[in-house]
Formats: structure tokens, C-alpha cells, sequence
């Protein structure tokens, strides 16, 4: 049995009109998604007034869009200008390792997010007591150390599997479904780990998020008044908005079955929590924030000043 050192990603095959399509628009994604996400970050880290623990952690999360792209997509553009790429069985498995903790790091951060809103909205007189800068950067370090931990444990074993020829993964990146159907082993182990630690990856945050929630909106309808209402919920409306398209992204492709999907389709699935996600994130979070966009202001402002002087 001949044993693979290296995966072919066939990416999106088509004519060659369709694929410089594909890379001009993907690369055109990419550069806005970092440049957006970037903008957030030295927004929120020169702004005075969004030193909070809301924009840290929307801070955070761009950092996260940008590792998560940037782990995709530069070999996806090299795959569209070849028409397919090969890549070795080490890189296959560094891009999976990389990708499946900055998916679950962004899982753990929205959840984060939301029990910040929770503290916010539910219980405010006790907000600047529990959600002190310390507790925010704890926070951020257990999101980062657990992603890194769960995700070794089962990339390690499925890198443990054979993997025989053909060594043809229909993807644009080393995927997890993918790579178990291209395995000539028994997966019934990886298939239970997984298992398992979906159960605090996916399960528990979910829990987490949806119970802040309900007891954000019992406290919004508490409400008297409309306005108050309308001005409490557009605090944590962003949140909400970001949090519903990225699980229903996940979900599509990992829980919704997809057999009867063509490859195509399901390539394009991916792309939505890949690219779709990340690049959306800044707009949603700068255009329906007033903070985010007087920072914003501020900061062409000082940029202009700036080249007036020069």
C-alpha cells in the first residue's frame, strides 16, 4: 500500500476567464478584510474613549478574522493561477491545525462577547467590578490556550491515519471532512473525539450565548420607555447580527448533511465562514457603532492634518 506525502487541492476548477475572476475578486476580499480589520485594531488601540472591554474584545476578534483568512487564502490564489496545487502532508496539516483554533478561538470570543453584554445590560451597577481589564485578558488567554489544546488533540490523530491514492482532496484548503474521506483507515476514533470535544466547542458556547441572551431581552422589554429600549438593544445588536451569520455559516457546512450538494457548492459554503465573515465583520461592527465611527472620523481627521503639514 503506497502511502501519500502530499495532498492535491483541486480548489475551483473551471476555465481560465473564471478562475482570474475568481482570484482578482478573492484577492480584492482579502486586502479589504485585512485593511478593514487592521483599521478596527489601531482604532480601538489609539482611541481613548473605546479602551472598554466591548471594543477589546471586538479588537481581538479582528485579529482573529486576519489569521483565519490569511491562512486560506494566499494558497487558495496560488491554486486558482495553477488550476490545482499540490500540497506536502506537514503544511496540510499546519494549515488544518491553524484554521480549526482560529475558528474555535472566534467561537469562544463571541460567546465572551456576549456574556459582556449580559454583564452590561443585566447586571450594570456590578459591570466595572467583574469585567476589569485584567479578567478581560484572562479571558482572551483561556480563549486562546483551550483552542490550541482541543484542536492538537484530534489533529494529531487524524494525522495518524493512512491516507492511500488517489491523494485528491476536492477543497481549497486541507479540510477536516475532506481529509477523513480521502483517509483508507477506520475514522471511527477521530469521528468520536470530535465527538466529544464539540460538546464544550460548539455545545457550551451556544448554550452560553443563547441564555445571555434571552435574559438580555426579558431585561430590554423591562424597559419602559421605547427609546430606552431601542437604545439598549442597538449596544449589543452588532454582537448579535456577527454571531447569527458565523454559526449559520458553521452549521451549513458542518451539521446541515450536504450529500446531496454538488463539490462546488459545498466549496462555496466554506468560503462564507472563510471570507464572508471576516470581511463583513468591520463593517457591521463600524457602521452601526457611533463610537467606532467618531473614532473613525477622528483618525482621517489627525490623518489629514498630517499630510497638510507635510
Amino acid at each position: 500500500m503506497t502511502m501519500v506525502t502530499e495532498f492535491l487541492l483541486l480548489g475551483f476548477q473551471g476555465g481560465q476567464i473564471l478562475r482570474i475572476f475568481m482570484f482578482c475578486l478573492l484577492l480584492v476580499v482579502y486586502c479589504e478584510t485585512v485593511c478593514g480589520n487592521l483599521l478596527i485594531i489601531t482604532l480601538v488601540s489609539t482611541t481613548r474613549n473605546l479602551h472598554t472591554p466591548m471594543y477589546f474584545f471586538i479588537s481581538q476578534l479582528s485579529v482573529s478574522d486576519i489569521l483565519l483568512i490569511t491562512d486560506i487564502v494566499p494558497n487558495l490564489l496560488y491554486i486558482l493561477l495553477n488550476n490545482g496545487a499540490s500540497i506536502s502532508f506537514n503544511n496540510c496539516f499546519t494549515q488544518l491545525y491553524f484554521f480549526c483554533v482560529f475558528v474555535l478561538f472566534e467561537c469562544f470570543i463571541l460567546t465572551v462577547m456576549s456574556y459582556d453584554r449580559y454583564v452590561a445590560i443585566c447586571n450594570p451597577l456590578h459591570y466595572s467590578s467583574i469585567m476589569t481589564s485584567g479578567h478581560c485578558v484572562k479571558f482572551i488567554c483561556l480563549c486562546w490556550a483551550v483552542s490550541f489544546a482541543l484542536v492538537l488533540i484530534y489533529v494529531v490523530t487524524t494525522s495518524t491515519l493512512r491516507f492511500c491514492k488517489p491523494n485528491i482532496l476536492d477543497h481549497f484548503f486541507c479540510d477536516y471532512i475532506p481529509l477523513l474521506e480521502n483517509s483508507c483507515s477506520d475514522t471511527l476514533i477521530v469521528k468520536i473525539e470530535v465527538g466529544f470535544v464539540s460538546i464544550p466547542v460548539v455545545i457550551m458556547p451556544i448554550i452560553i450565548i443563547i441564555a445571555s441572551y434571552t435574559n438580555i431581552i426579558v431585561t430590554i422589554l423591562r424597559i419602559p420607555s421605547s427609546s430606552g429600549r431601542q437604545k439598549t438593544f442597538s449596544t449589543c445588536s452588532s454582537h448579535l447580527i456577527v454571531v447569527s451569520i458565523y454559526y449559520w455559516t458553521l452549521f451549513s457546512v458542518y451539521v446541515v448533511p450536504t450529500k446531496g450538494l454538488s463539490s462546488n457548492t459545498n466549496k462555496v459554503l466554506s468560503l462564507l465562514y472563510t471570507m464572508f465573515t471576516p470581511v463583513i465583520n468591520p463593517f457591521i461592527y463600524s457602521l452601526r457603532n457611533k463610537d467606532i465611527m467618531k473614532a473613525l472620523k477622528l483618525f482621517f481627521l489627525r490623518g489629514n492634518k498630517m499630510i497638510d503639514f507635510d
